[in-house]
């Protein structure tokens, strides 16, 4: 029997939403993260007609719905899908389809528009949605005018979505919606489409330039490797060079999973929000392997001419544009380097490695004695080392935008099999939440811990709540932990202001409203707990770890506590101190704060309250 998507098909559906939301089920789209609107009706009451799979999963918000698919796609490593009517459900997309851009994740959007009748006429809703999308949804963006087009369009955009690692968007008005689907003809100036799936093949660079790669990292001495996202599926071959080379192993924040923290010779992040092993490593080193990562600060990179690199990436739009590398290998991250293996030496001299591996440990005893610092109420880093002590090992830790992305980033231990992102390119506040709704949609049956700022909870995660609340009897594993860091302040602008600018934190742009985090979780029929001394925190992660509802872990924690970065500069410490100077408040414990957490890198073994 033919496809619905092939001319001459028996099975019919009756509408154009009846067609789209049968093409969605072909390509195995379990749900559709959406909220609906008057544009959308068509393919809503559609939804409805198929029992409702996909599932609509109605998000707070579209910008939300969006971030949700992102986080899903993410976990899951398929294609995100969100909807929005027409209008103004189309313009809040946009932050989450720009976050999926600048990530490089596949995602879908299906947006309405107005009736093709009214087009052109200043209608209500009416929004010139081409040019809206035109730089966020690049790679693809069609409007389909007439039911023939269908099949194609939407194939394409998931075929290219996929392809690319980027959204793509299909526009569709809403009174085609509604009309009698007809496929496409075997005739002039119609286009068929081919059945849902596509087999990617694995590519890998040519022999000669692999051959010449090897000959570069075989002839260095200090080896570096530098791992994004990109190298996710190739884990056991970066573990396999770093054995034979006695490279360290730095991750940039999107990689951060890739391989566990564990491992005595992996660096943990690289950048401003990195480690200081990270940083010697960069700095020391005469031999820099990229793999999958487009790291885009070439300041914590090996000074210019200090290292031979090489890079590795399956997209050649974005090799050697962040380090002038001397040989560029286009190809999937795992098939390269299983072909470059064989070619490299192993590394008789240990001397770098057992450098970089006491590097490591000294970092990490560093932390745990950061984390113990005291601190009015809760020393914030501690949330994420008591997290790391107990945090079950098929875990997905999102992180949202703000200063407890530091804590995320330095502080967390990755194992094997803990899976963590976050918004790493753009940066945006807010995905923290719906992230973590998108990964239990994807793994229902793991863990989710999200770590949000205050901030970013009352922009997005407060709502958000409600949509979990909704959801939860769907996921097996019923656990997913909120963590609010609670310090009532925009705590990495604050920190930036005084760090970059040198001025005092200006109250009525830094101080938030005071909310009860917990009990606005309780409200819902979720589990919410507040932790306002540290020697409840552990007790509390560990409630949460075993609770049967989702948890608002909602902790009071000190906003003076400095995110101080890896290399601390003489001119940034000056401007903190400038900013006391012009009265910042709470001066006197800013200073002594930062001077206490920063006295943990010189002061081994010794613990200061």
């Amino acid at each position: 029997m033919r496809s619905s998507g092939e001319s001459g098909g028996t099975l019919m559906a009756q509408t154009v939403g009846d067609y789209l939301v049968r093409r969605l089920q072909e390509w195995g789209v379990e749900q559709v993260f959406a909220y609906p609107g008057d544009g959308i009706n068509g393919i809503v009451a559609a939804m409805g007609r198929a029992d409702n799979v996909p599932r609509f999963v109605q998000s707070r918000h579209e910008e939300m719905a969006a971030f949700s698919a992102v986080g899903y796609a993410k976990f899951s490593g398929r294609v995100g899908v969100c909807m929005a009517t027409s209008g103004p459900g189309a313009i809040h997309l946009l932050n989450g389809l720009y976050d999926a851009k600048l990530d490089h994740v596949p995602l879908v959007a299906i947006v309405g528009q107005t009736a093709r009748s009214a087009m052109g006429g200043s209608y209500q809703q009416e929004v010139d949605l081409q040019a809206l999308f035109k730089d966020v949804a690049g790679e693809y963006l069609v409007e389909v005018n007439v039911a023939e087009q269908l099949p194609n369009a939407l194939d394409r955009a998931f075929r290219i979505a996929e392809a690319t690692h980027a959204p793509t968007a299909v526009i569709i008005p809403s009174d085609l919606q509604e009309e009698e689907y007809v496929p496409p003809k075997h005739a002039f100036k119609q286009i068929p489409s081919s059945p849902p799936g596509t087999a990617w093949a694995r590519s890998v660079a040519a022999d000669h330039d692999i051959a010449r790669a090897a000959e570069v990292i075989d002839a260095g001495e200090r080896p570096a490797i530098l791992i994004g996202q990109g190298a996710r599926g190739a884990a056991e071959e970066v573990r396999r060079l770093a054995d034979l080379t006695g490279a360290g192993v730095a991750k940039a924040l999107l990689g951060k999973d890739v391989l566990s923290d564990e491992l005595p010779y992996v660096t943990g992040s690289i950048g401003l929000l990195g480690t200081r092993p990270s940083y010697e490593l960069m700095r020391d080193c005469d031999t820099l392997l990229i793999v999958g990562s487009n790291f885009p600060y070439s300041q914590f990179l090996p000074e210019f001419g200090q290292a031979r690199a090489v890079q590795i990436d399956i997209d050649g739009r974005f090799i050697g544009m962040r380090y002038p590398t001397e040989v560029n290998l286009v190809g999937d991250a795992a098939a390269t380097l299983a072909a470059l293996l064989p070619m490299v030496r192993r590394k008789t001299d240990t001397s770098w490695r057992e450098n970089i591996e006491k590097n490591v440990a000294a970092w990490w005893a560093t932390m745990d004695r950061q984390a113990e610092v005291a601190a009015k109420p809760v020393n914030p880093m501690r949330i994420v080392s008591e997290l790391s002590k107990r945090i079950p090992g098929n875990t997905i830790v999102t992180a949202d935008s703000g200063s407890s992305t530091n804590w995320y980033a330095r502080n967390l231990r990755m194992r094997e099999g803990i899976r963590g992102s976050l918004s790493g390119t753009l940066a945006t506040m807010g995905p923290g939440v719906p992230y973590a709704i998108g990964a239990k949609f994807a793994h229902p049956d793991r863990p989710v811990v999200a770590l949000v700022g205050d901030g970013a909870m009352q922009m997005n995660g407060l709502a958000e709540l409600i949509t979990i609340a909704r959801y939860q009897h769907l996921w097996s594993d019923p656990r997913l932990v909120v963590c609010v860091f609670h310090n009532n302040d925009l705590n990495q602008v604050t920190w930036e202001l005084r760090a970059m600018g040198g001025a005092p934190k200006f109250e009525e742009s830094q101080s938030l409203p005071d909310v009860d985090y917990a009990g606005f979780a309780r409200s819902l029929g979720l589990e919410g707990i507040t932790v306002a001394e540290p020697e409840s925190l552990g007790p509390a992660w560990d409630r949460a770890f075993t609770s049967t509802v989702p948890t608002v872990l909602d902790v009071h924690c000190d906003p003076e506590v400095p995110p101080i970065p890896p290399h601390a500069t003489f001119d940034q410490i000056k401007s903190v101190t400038e900013a006391v100077l012009k009265g910042d408040p709470e001066a006197f414990h800013l200073v002594a704060q930062g001077i206490k957490t920063k006295a943990q890198e010189f002061l081994p073994g010794k613990r200061h309250g």
